[in-house]
């Protein structure tokens, strides 16, 4: 969404007249539209010690969610947009128990396995088969860890109010609604140093950064207002072409691209850490999905003196995985070096993969 699209869908929520917003709290209608998007982040190699004062939470390694109540009717939406209900009918059901007749909260699904946060399981839940989601939601049970709220159980819509007051709402109405394990409120700090802590813990826990907001600041559906801090920068990339190995008709590294500010998708670098065991099925998997249009703006070159013919060659395609890689840095809007392949997506949309998310913030601008 666009500043233009969330400033309009901002005023849109602000303007709802007050028999829509009985309507809501009689559970016709939600209070917001599902399609609202979270606000989103700027990566960061450090916390910001300017323009504050901020707010600091840990960035939780799971899927990112909005989560809708209006009477008996619950949904959750992805950073994508997607709905994600049927693949957490625990969730679902935890938010139903919940006496309140209406919210929209911002947090984050996870799943815990032997102590340790475990990703790998929230997209095993991504799957076609109800059978298999629900025998999974009774084996690896998924908590919902909040840290915003967009609209209050009374109704009121909270986008234009500052984090500082929305914080507060969500304390207040967690005091009633947490379930130990299952639907807990995400903590918070004020204190830089105590988040220098939890990034220097990140990344051997639950969490794998720091997330700062201004506590000043309004929910920004959308836009890139908060900061994230990670031991180690990545970026989702969407996969628009890949090259077979030198001697095989195996994969043997995934072409990555980022969307500029036309909707043009550009190659911005590879990745080549793929698994052994995982090239053939992968490869067939990319098979599937040659064809055009792959990348619509700057495309891979052809070979270099210091690339063979066959090197140099690549398939195209049809732009719809998405993965997330480790860059050390960024010159002339590529990766200067190979990326790490961290993980596969599939929660994420590929047009969310844009190069604001290798931009520097105003903050780290000295």
């Amino acid at each position: 969404m666009t500043a233009i699209a969330a400033a309009a869908a901002r005023k849109k929520a602000r303007s709802r007249p007050p028999a829509r917003r009985a309507q809501a709290e009689a559970g016709f209608s939600f209070a917001l539209p599902l399609g609202t998007p979270p606000m989103e982040a700027h990566s960061s190699e450090q916390l910001p010690d300017m323009d504050g004062p901020w707010q600091y939470e840990p960035k939780w390694d799971g899927f990112r969610c909005l989560a809708f109540k209006a009477g008996n009717k619950i949904d959750l939406r992805a950073k994508s947009g997607k709905p994600l209900g049927r693949y957490f009918p625990e969730v679902i059901a935890l938010l139903a128990e919940v006496a309140a007749p209406q919210f929209v909260v911002d947090g984050e699904l996870v799943i815990e396995l032997d102590d340790r946060l475990a990703f790998d399981a929230l997209q095993m839940r991504l799957h076609p088969a109800d059978t298999r989601i629900r025998k999974l939601a009774a084996a690896t049970p998924a908590r919902l860890i909040l840290f915003d709220m967009l609209v209050a159980p009374v109704g009121t819509v909270l986008i234009e109010w500052p984090l500082r007051e929305r914080r507060k709402t969500l304390e207040t109405f967690m005091k009633k609604a947490a379930v130990p394990k299952k639907l807990v409120l995400s903590p918070c700090t004020s204190d830089r140093d105590k988040a220098e802590r939890w990034l220097t813990a990140a990344g051997s826990g639950a969490t794998d950064g720091v997330i700062a907001k201004r506590l000043n600041d309004v929910y920004a559906p959308g836009e890139r207002t908060m900061i994230k801090v990670k031991r180690l920068r990545t970026a989702d990339c969407v996969v628009g072409g890949f090259r077979y190995e030198s001697k095989s008709r195996q994969v043997g590294s995934l072409l990555l691209g980022l969307y500029d500010s036309a909707g043009k998708l550009d190659h911005v670098g590879f990745t080549s850490t793929i698994r052994d065991a995982e090239r053939p099925a992968l490869t067939r998997k990319l098979e599937k999905l040659r064809g055009p249009p792959g990348f619509t703006g700057k495309a891979p070159g052809g070979p270099s003196r210091w690339s063979t013919e066959r090197s140099g060659e690549w398939e195209s395609l049809r732009p719809q995985l998405v993965v997330e890689v480790r860059f050390d840095h960024v010159t002339g809007d590529r990766f200067r070096h190979g990326t790490k392949l961290m993980r596969w997506r599939p929660d994420k949309s590929p047009e969310q993969c844009t190069f604001d998310q290798i931009a520097l913030p105003v903050a780290d601008i000295k």
